[in-house]
């Protein structure tokens, strides 16, 4: 039964748990850690670690999603950030890291980084940025946003994309709209592509499922929140806490394997995951894999130098995110910040072989059996 509470007359509301109201509960047994696996695969593509890069400019640039795939994981482009617009997006770049140096207010930054997104896409850039992953031999993944998403896939997967991400702050498999301009169908969309799709961002048990229903490989639950940085809850008053988000996410996982007789569609967690305790949770809640955003902001090869900002903070008329410092120490060698050694205790360090530890401590030898670990919530 759902926990409903009175929050006025005649007006109930669900109570939710974020990540931060839950903890993983050790079980009778433990195992080595060298004995845990922490692999996954999605469609014929199979990873050494859960982890998929939110696709921000701040975080993953071709180069990055190289490393993040040459150390198991999956980088994602974006495919109308700034190397799809700029010929030398260093050069974009540093215009946003000088001003955030000299020390503009987050606005201003926001500002300059609209200004950088006002360039049109030209598609022989996107190109160019997929072709520099292509070559490594790393799985090639792209987000589109479902605004761009027909005119752009074509393009993309002609290029060499092989994982599609389809990702807006709220995604849905039914769009309602009057005017000329036909929305996009994902439905019809997806079955007309030769490719796995992730679609998102989904919030609550029925969204999950009808996104599940359009025939999307992967469905991202949440909205990449951070705190301090996405403003999704502030300027749309639209969020709910992770913990619930993906639990619900999961349930509906479940439900539509049964109705399909034995089709499996993952669960992504993107939002509340900034260590590696919150990894930990979101796979003890049923995700089969993380997109991580701010925690890499660190890393010697995110291109923000230690800002970090959403592909919505450079929306022209309303942005929901903003751009900010999330790292105190940054250039952080990738390797050392995924799979330790760690000289910290906070958990921003060693983010997968924290996971690994976790999963030992708790008696799991896979990603599967974790999610059925015992959690319980902070009263």
């Amino acid at each position: 039964m759902r926990d409903l509470v009175d929050i006025g007359m005649g007006r109930t509301a669900r109570r939710a748990f974020g990540l931060d109201d839950v903890e993983i509960v050790p079980s009778r047994r433990t195992r080595s850690s060298s004995d845990v696996a922490t692999t996954w695969q999605i469609d014929a593509y199979r990873f050494d670690i859960p982890l998929i890069t939110h696709p921000t400019d701040a975080v993953v640039s071709p180069a990055g999603a190289v490393a993040v795939g040459k150390l198991g994981g999956l980088g994602v482009l974006n495919a109308e950030g700034l190397w799809a617009r700029h010929a030398d997006p260093e050069k974009a770049l540093a215009r946003l890291v000088e001003a955030a140096d000299a020390g503009e207010e987050p606005g201003a930054l926001v500002r300059v980084l609209q200004e950088l997104h006002a360039a049109p896409i030209q598609p022989d850039l996107v190109a160019e940025a997929i072709r520099q992953v292509r070559e490594s031999g790393v799985t090639v993944s792209a987000r589109v946003s479902p605004q761009n998403a027909a005119l752009l896939a074509p393009g993309l997967i002609a290029a060499g994309v092989e994982i599609l991400v389809v990702q807006g702050t709220i995604v849905s498999a039914e769009h309602v709209a009057r005017g000329a301009d036909e929305p996009l169908n994902l439905k019809s969309f997806i079955g007309g592509l030769d490719i796995p799709v992730i679609a998102g961002g989904a919030h609550d048990y029925r969204t999950a499922m009808h996104l599940m229903r359009t025939g999307a490989a992967g469905v991202i639950v949440g909205y990449g929140h951070c705190d301090g940085v996405t403003s999704t809850d502030s300027s749309l008053g639209i969020g709910v806490p992770m913990a619930t988000a993906i639990v619900d996410a999961a349930a509906a996982r479940r439900d539509y394997l049964d109705e399909t007789g034995g089709r499996y569609v993952h669960v992504i967690a993107d939002g509340e995951v900034n260590t590696s305790g919150d990894i930990a949770k979101s796979i003890a809640c049923g995700a089969d894999a993380v997109m991580l955003g701010a925690p890499l902001a660190a890393a010697d090869t995110a291109p923000g130098k230690g800002l970090y900002w959403t592909s919505a903070a450079a929306h022209p008329s309303l942005p929901r995110s903003r751009v900010l410092p999330v790292a105190d120490e940054v250039g952080i060698d990738l390797n050392t910040l995924l799979f330790g050694p760690s000289g910290e205790a906070e958990g921003l360090v060693n983010l997968f072989g924290a996971l690994r530890r976790a999963m030992a401590k708790t008696g799991y030898s896979d990603l599967k059996e974790f999610q059925r670990v015992g959690l319980t919530v902070r009263s």
